[in-house]
C-alpha cells in the first residue's frame, strides 16, 4: 500500500504549487514463480536480472516491498510522457482532447470512468509504444513516476481514477496462479485487464498545479530493465 503525504504549500513568484506526495516503497517486476514471500531473505540476483520482495498475504499487490537489481543490468529511462491528443472531436487544449477514442469508443467516457482515468489509459498506451521501440515491454518496467493535476473544478487529484487505469496495464495477475485478475473500468463490473502483466514497479505520484501541456492531467515516466532473460529469480 502507499502512504499519502500532503506537503505544505510553498509560495513562488506569481503562483503557488500544491504538492501531495504519494510514496510507494521500492518495488520491481517479477514473474509469479519468482515472487519472494514476505519475510524470506532476499538474495542478490544474478547479473542482468531483477528480483522483487512482495508483501505477505496478498495475492495481487499493486507494488512490491523492494527490488534487487543484479549487477550490470542495463536500464532504459523514458522521458515524461503525457496523453496523446487523439480525440480530435474535442477542442485543442481541453482535457477531453486527451481521451483515446480507441480504448474509449468515440472518446465518450463509460459510466464511472473519470477524465483522469481516461487520460491514464492513454498515457500508458504511449508508455508501451515507447518501450516497444527499444525492444522492451510493460513487464520490464521496474520504477514509475506519476504526476497528476487536478481535473477542472476539482480540489485534488483523482488518485483512484489513476489507480484504475494503472491496474489495466500493471499488477493484474494472481501470484498463486499466474492468471490475470479482473479489474474495473469506471463503475463497470471487473473484467479482464487490457494488458495482463505481473510487473509491480516501484512508484510515486505527485499532485502538481500545472502540467506542461494545457489539458494534460497525467504525465508518467518509467525505468525499465533489459533482463538477461525474460525471467526473474534469485540464486
Amino acid at each position: 500500500m502507499t502512504d499519502r503525504i500532503q506537503t505544505s504549500r510553498t509560495s513562488r513568484a506569481r503562483h503557488r504549487t500544491r504538492t501531495a506526495v504519494v510514496v510507494a516503497v521500492t518495488a520491481a517486476v517479477v514473474a509469479p514463480a519468482a515472487a519472494v514471500a514476505g519475510g524470506t531473505m532476499l538474495r542478490e540476483p544474478r547479473p542482468g536480472t531483477t528480483v522483487s520482495a512482495l508483501p505477505t498475504g496478498q495475492d495481487n499487490p499493486s507494488i512490491a516491498d523492494g527490488v534487487a537489481i543484479g549487477k550490470d543490468t542495463a536500464i532504459y529511462k523514458t522521458s515524461g510522457l503525457g496523453p496523446g491528443a487523439l480525440n480530435t472531436a474535442a477542442p485543442a487544449g481541453t482535457e477531453q482532447r486527451y481521451v483515446d477514442p480507441v480504448d474509449l469508443v468515440g472518446g465518450v467516457l463509460p459510466p464511472g470512468v473519470t477524465i483522469t482515468e481516461a487520460q491514464g489509459l492513454n498515457v500508458l498506451r504511449r508508455i508501451g509504444e515507447n518501450l516497444a521501440r527499444v525492444g522492451l515491454s510493460y513487464d520490464d518496467v521496474i520504477t514509475m513516476r506519476v504526476f497528476l493535476q487536478n481535473p477542472a473544478g476539482e480540489e485534488k487529484m483523482d488518485f483512484a481514477g489513476w489507480n484504475r487505469a494503472y491496474r489495466q496495464f500493471f499488477a493484474n495477475t494472481s501470484l498463486s496462479t499466474g492468471q490475470p485478475v479482473a479489474v474495473p473500468l469506471g463503475t463497470a463490473p471487473p473484467a479482464p485487464p487490457m494488458v495482463a502483466n505481473p510487473a509491480r514497479p516501484s512508484r510515486f505520484a505527485l499532485e502538481i498545479e500545472n502540467l506542461p501541456v494545457n489539458g494534460w492531467l497525467v504525465e508518467v515516466e518509467v525505468d525499465a530493465a533489459f533482463p538477461e532473460k525474460k525471467k526473474w529469480g534469485w540464486h
